[in-house]
């Protein structure tokens, strides 16, 4: 994806064979040249983690508007500007805003994190998420993005034990979550921790209707089985995606049948690079997202 040009997208939509088939007909190519949105049963968004860093909020509606994106994650400490630091006033003309659109403010992306050693740095995320949920709820988001991001085997402690403290802390914030109504997400990411089985391990300490799974689209979702096998370790808790490169040799097109199968309701966002010219970019996105569930 750090080479998005008109050139290469045709070039793989005529190496892939059925991938874009159905941009032949006259009748969709008409359709999407006039800004018709094909009906699709995925909601597609966009994450403002790296494309969208430098645009505000204005920018980031109206952009997501004109490319026919229905909803957006807005990372934390990004140009938006939605952070702690906001008013209960600012607050509200954020989830006015977004109420004003067509967009949806899918979830939050925050850093937070459980998985230290010191047990005083995963009370402080603790604490910061609980914020970061009332955040949310005062924005019109519907969850927060939160993290594992490694295990601490060197540091002698097992697998298991890591695991089970993420688990515990998810616990922790599934009360302040529904006291809130939003979700607390976690994501599948983090070196050794994005492996689906610890994520299913960690949900099962969790234990809480409040705390989902953010699927993230990693390599590692085909080890220890196919992807059927591994989605279907928490497929009940997905309430997120995340997608990246759409030209990479991911199956993506199995992962969106999954998700069509069990019609899924959240949003499949986006993480695209910078690029000189985004608005392009997103729209490209956005069609081999539909291509690949077969709508053009």
């Amino acid at each position: 994806m750090s080479q998005w040009t008109r050139r290469n997208f045709l070039a793989s939509s005529v190496a892939g064979g059925p991938l874009l088939a159905g941009m032949t007909s006259p009748t969709d190519s008409l359709a999407l040249a006039a800004g018709a949105a094909p009906a699709s049963p995925l909601k597609i968004g966009i994450v403002t983690y790296n494309i969208a860093k430098d645009w505000d909020l204005p920018t980031i509606i109206k952009n997501c508007t004109q490319t026919q994106y229905d909803a957006v994650e807005l990372r934390t400490s990004h140009a938006h500007g939605v952070e702690l630091s906001l008013t209960p006033g600012q607050r509200a003309e954020v989830k006015q805003a977004f109420a004003d659109s067509p967009v949806k403010l899918a979830q939050l992306g925050s850093t937070y994190e459980f998985h230290s050693a010191d047990p005083a740095v995963v009370r402080k995320n603790v604490e910061g998420c609980k914020s970061y949920i009332q955040l949310a709820r005062d924005v019109g988001a519907g969850g927060v993005k939160v993290r594992p991001n490694g295990l601490q085997t060197k540091a002698g402690i097992p697998v298991e034990k890591t695991l089970e403290q993420i688990g515990l802390s998810l616990r922790a914030l599934g009360q302040t979550a529904a006291d809130n109504d939003v979700e607390v997400r976690l994501e599948v990411h983090g070196a050794g921790t994005s492996r689906i089985e610890y994520i299913q391990t960690i949900m099962k300490v969790a234990d809480h209707s409040r705390v989902t799974v953010n699927w993230n689209s990693n390599p590692t979702d085909l080890e220890g089985g196919t992807l059927e096998e591994n989605f279907a370790r928490v497929s009940h808790k997905v309430t997120h995606v995340h997608m990246h490169d759409l030209f990479s040799a991911y199956p993506w097109r199995k992962l969106f049948g999954l998700l069509s199968a069990m019609k899924f309701q959240g949003y499949c966002c986006a993480e695209i690079p910078e690029s000189s010219d985004p608005l392009r970019v997103m729209r490209y996105f956005r069609a081999l997202f539909l291509a690949y569930q077969d709508i053009i």
